[in-house]
């Protein structure tokens, strides 16, 4: 009779508890002619959750001011059920001003997004590279040296913060553009051009240079539909070409080298992506004047939302508008329509969280 023993422990051979996959954080959507396209299930929440918040923010301002009209009745308005003076009110007085603010928020947000990720730096702002104040340079010289109208304006605003572009990016190009020495040389450009600033104030008689000044705080009074259709087909042409490049940026946050590993033509989509977020900038600033801060805060509240390292081009956007409206919301109700310019506001706000980012980074040791 034979017995059997029990295999001794250390020859004991124990399968592996198999584990169920988990659901993935991104999903591979295929597009037509073999792409495809990679969506972070976060980032797309958020992206419709600030989406809603802006179409909340601009029922709510729409129906702000010195005539209220309650949210539902705004809503039955712009559905073409409002009453002849909803209509008007709605339609031809406050929607421009928001579809404006709306556009000029998406802008300077997706701007920002482009020169954070350009640069590698969360303070790679169009506000502190001195694009910004290329375009005021601009406008001011219009408005002083010319005495020009509105159009012209917009039109040296465009033309400064280009020339104010190229000026920047000649100077931080050397064998490619590294991210310390774009935004250095951007600070150094917006110390030269705010002199220049006040020096056109200084030579300016007292009728233009109130004017100038009106249009330095950055406002939404006014605003229609003159300023609402070029600005919609700029950013109609430049958004779809800033997210055609989303991938590109993603990979160039590893590195240049590893970018021209992967067959990113670094320098032709950088140069590209800048030229895009200047225009973006330089319109925004065109139809509104400048706006601060939006373009900095905008990417990096983003970011912190949807916890993802990448660009963020479109969700920035959304945030732009988002913080734009509300800020516009937020000054009409505290001190009425028009009494207290938007730009006032958004600096206010950005001035406490520039503070608050360059604490946090040195906490980090980034700076």
């Amino acid at each position: 009779m034979t017995s059997t023993s029990a295999p001794d422990d250390a020859h004991t051979v124990r399968a592996a508890p198999t584990r169920r996959p988990g659901r993935s954080a991104a999903r591979l959507l295929r597009l037509p002619g073999g792409r495809s396209l990679r969506v972070e299930r976060r980032a797309l929440a958020t992206g419709v959750l600030l989406a809603l918040a802006a179409a909340a923010a601009a029922v709510l301002l729409i129906g702000t001011g010195d005539f209220p009209i309650a949210p539902i009745d705004v809503v039955r308005t712009l559905t073409g059920d409002g009453t002849p003076a909803h209509q008007f009110v709605v339609n031809e007085l406050r929607l421009p001003r928001v579809v404006v603010a709306l556009l000029v928020g998406a802008a300077l947000g997706m701007a920002g997004a482009v020169f954070q990720s350009v640069s590698r730096n969360p303070l790679g702002s169009p506000d502190l590279l001195g694009f910004g104040h290329g375009s005021v340079v601009g406008a001011l010289v219009v408005i002083i040296l010319f005495q020009g109208g509105a159009t012209e304006v917009a039109v040296g605003a465009l033309c400064g913060g280009l020339l104010t572009g190229i000026v920047v990016y000649l100077l931080a190009y050397k064998r490619g553009i590294q991210g310390y020495r774009l935004v250095l040389v951007g600070i150094g450009a917006s110390a030269v051009l705010i002199a220049l600033i006040q020096y056109l104030l200084t030579k300016a008689q007292v009728v233009d240079a109130t004017r100038a000044m009106v249009w330095l705080t950055g406002s939404l009074a006014g605003r229609d539909w003159a300023q609402v259709k070029p600005l919609l087909a700029l950013c109609a042409v430049l958004f779809p070409l800033v997210l055609a490049q989303g991938r590109s940026v993603r990979i160039m946050q590893m590195g240049d080298d590893a970018a021209y590993a992967l067959g990113v033509r670094v320098e032709r989509t950088r140069l590209l992506l800048m030229f895009a977020a200047i225009l973006l900038t330089t319109a925004a600033s065109a139809a509104a004047g400048p706006i601060s801060f939006v373009a900095l805060a905008a990417p990096q509240l983003a970011r912190r939302l949807t916890r993802s390292p990448g660009a963020n081009l479109m969700t920035g956007a959304l945030m732009g508008s988002v913080l734009l409206l509300v800020s516009d919301w937020a000054s009409q109700r505290a001190f009425g329509a028009d009494q207290l310019p938007v730009g006032v506001v958004t600096g206010l706000l950005g001035g406490v969280y520039l503070l608050w980012l360059l604490v946090a980074e040195r906490k980090a040791g980034r700076i």
